[in-house]
């Protein structure tokens, strides 16, 4: 049986150090490569076509999630894994959304981690149990008539939420542009279009929606 092909990514590196030491041990896993940013996982997603990424939500230069709806259409038979520590309604509610094979919290990795691996080989999902818990919450809510909202309200593009996330995170105008590959007045009137659509009026506003949404930490 070929072993799993993981792609592991977290900016912390006592997390990828934890990852591997619980899959050094399960026999039939290989940690194929590892990314400290949201950017580096796409790219390395692309090149090497892993079995299954294991990501965080709040990583630099691009979120989890924008991160991994980038590395589905790049490598759509890749299964997708969040090892996170926040387990908001509305944080799960976005990964189903995406369509992540499964959500871990990271105060359950250890005795999660290798069980999920296994679930993932045999083609099924896996979700810890208090996450599983708010999924069944939300499909309820959604099913009997609850309004809900996505933690980005829905209303920003993909490219509007790259846009955001460097800007929250302090990058200029030129060097969110050079980050994207776009041009200065690109970036100016996707901050123009994102302030508009948020009702922000100034930089402190869209950081405190960044954070709020857990598109970046403080």
């Amino acid at each position: 049986m070929n072993k799993l092909r993981i792609l592991v990514a977290d900016d912390h590196e006592v997390v990828r150090a934890g990852v591997r030491s619980i899959l050094q041990n399960e026999p039939d896993c290989d940690i194929c490569a590892e990314a400290v940013t949201g950017r580096q996982v796409v790219t390395l997603a692309q090149q090497l076509k892993p079995d299954v990424v294991v990501l965080d939500i709040t990583m630099p230069e691009l979120n989890g999630l924008e991160a991994a709806r980038q590395i589905l259409e790049a490598a759509p038979d890749a299964r997708l894994l969040f090892l996170s520590m926040h387990e908001s309604e509305e944080l799960v509610r976005e990964i189903l959304d995406i369509g992540a094979h499964g959500y871990i919290l990271k105060s359950d990795a250890g005795r999660e981690l290798a069980v999920a691996m296994r679930a993932l080989r045999r083609g099924e999902t896996f979700f810890t149990s208090r996450v599983a818990q708010i999924a069944l919450r939300s499909h309820l809510h959604k099913h009997h008539g609850g309004r809900t909202e996505s933690v980005t309200n829905g209303t920003l593009t993909p490219r509007e939420r790259e846009v955001l996330q460097l800007i929250a995170e302090g990058k200029s105008n030129k060097e969110a542009a050079l980050a994207l590959n776009i041009s200065v007045m690109t970036v100016e009137t996707h901050r123009a279009n994102i302030m508009h659509k948020l009702g922000a009026h100034s930089i402190a506003e869209l950081v405190h929606y960044a954070v709020r949404n857990k598109i970046i930490v403080p």
